[in-house]
């Protein structure tokens, strides 16, 4: 008697924990009774009688188990475990049919404490999926956004961080060449991929990927928050020059000068959070592709341009001082302008230029440069030496 109100006490606290369990992780009840019953039938199975078909209903109120057997009635008897003749089901209930499936309950006398504890390791078990599967939609969600975070480990120059919930990775071939962390260190990184696993979801993370940098123009720049002002595009070699297209939706702000901020205050927080050695062109973007490529070439000037829309190509024209600011070290001004336009561009130097034909198909493009005000001199004032009041 004893044991009975102390197995039905049990039940009443597994539900209640079973129902705390399905508020905290939004699960509906119903779902999580039906998924248990389907164990509990396992739990059976493997521990009386793995031949019979049964089914496991589990009271909503009390918590109680029942096990019945399954057996379909058919007109001559071949396995008693699976079938049963249609007199003897009718003995059961007169109304049964050939065809239909009779219920007889075969509850095991222990088998409330199997099923108990089968039922907990499987809630256990359930409760982790779910938690795994919320934080995969969770993170999944966070996909192209920044997240912060603590290095807990490195393992073969791959930086295992803290970010909460969940732990991500920072594969050696996503930071940048002067990335130095160390255990402890708080980190900044883009979420690039989620993936399922059994352990909860792999989180990987990058700090070289264009999209890192564009979220930290965003934090950096209340008017890209605001959709006043749009990056457009970005290319980047990590860790030493990037090229930023940006355009604003209000005539009255200026993108380029926005995004630099008061004294290079904004540009410089993201160039210091790069590690202080990437070079930022900050480039406005035009619908004009001539008038883009010549931005993008940036921080050079340019004279002219000729474009053949149908090919993507475009000469450009520099003064002749600029040719290397142009090109830039190693090529790398002109390569990237290529990247961020999607452009082939040709730069030569104005007297390059005067010795050469406009290859056919191209035009010009008007650029509507400021007119170049003639050189004032003003004479020098006359120093007087050793002059006294």
């Amino acid at each position: 008697m004893a044991t009975k109100k102390k197995n039905a006490a049990e039940s009443v606290n597994f539900l209640e924990a079973l129902r705390e369990v399905c508020k905290e992780r939004d699960v509906a009840p119903e779902t999580m009774f039906e998924a248990i019953e389907r164990a509990l039938e396992v739990a059976y199975k493997k521990n009386f009688d793995a031949a019979q078909n049964v089914e496991v209903n589990m009271d909503r109120q009390n918590g109680a188990y029942h096990v019945y057997a399954l057996k379909n009635i058919v007109e001559e008897v071949k396995n008693k475990i699976t079938e049963i003749s249609l007199s003897d089901a009718q003995e059961i209930d007169p109304n049964y049919n050939l065809g239909d499936v009779v219920k007889i309950e075969v509850t095991p006398m222990n088998f409330g404490r199997i099923a108990a504890q089968a039922a907990k390791q499987f809630v256990i078990q359930r409760v982790r999926e779910l938690e795994r599967g919320m934080l995969y939609d969770e993170f999944s969600g966070k996909e192209n956004d920044i997240v912060t975070g603590t290095v807990v480990r490195i393992e073969n120059g791959d930086i295992k961080i803290d970010i909460g919930k969940a732990e991500a990775t920072l594969l050696t071939t996503e930071q940048m060449r002067d990335d130095n962390y160390q255990l402890g260190d708080h980190i900044k990184a883009y979420i690039v991929e989620v993936k399922k696993g059994s352990k909860g979801p792999q989180i990987y993370v990058s700090r070289t990927h264009p999209g890192f940098l564009k979220c930290l123009f965003k934090l950096e720049v209340p008017e890209i928050q605001d959709g006043i002002i749009d990056v457009k595009t970005i290319v980047r070699e990590p860790g030493i020059r990037s090229k930023v297209s940006v355009i604003s939706h209000d005539e009255n702000i200026e993108p380029v000068g926005t995004c630099i901020g008061n004294k290079g205050l904004r540009v410089q927080a993201i160039v210091d959070e790069l590690g202080g050695n990437e070079k930022i062109d900050l480039i406005k973007w035009d619908s004009d592709p001539g008038v883009y490529v010549a931005n993008a070439l940036s921080p050079s000037k340019v004279k002219a341009v000729w474009v053949n829309t149908a090919d993507k190509i475009a000469r450009v024209v520099v003064p002749d001082k600029q040719l290397s600011l142009a090109i830039g070290k190693e090529g790398q001004n002109a390569r990237l302008a290529a990247k961020l336009t999607g452009w082939k561009i040709d730069i030569k130097t104005v007297a390059q230029a005067k010795d050469l034909e406009v290859p056919e198909g191209m035009v010009a493009v008007d650029l509507k440069l400021p007119e170049e005000k003639p050189k004032q001199f003003k004479r020098k004032k006359k120093k007087w030496k050793n002059w006294k009041k």
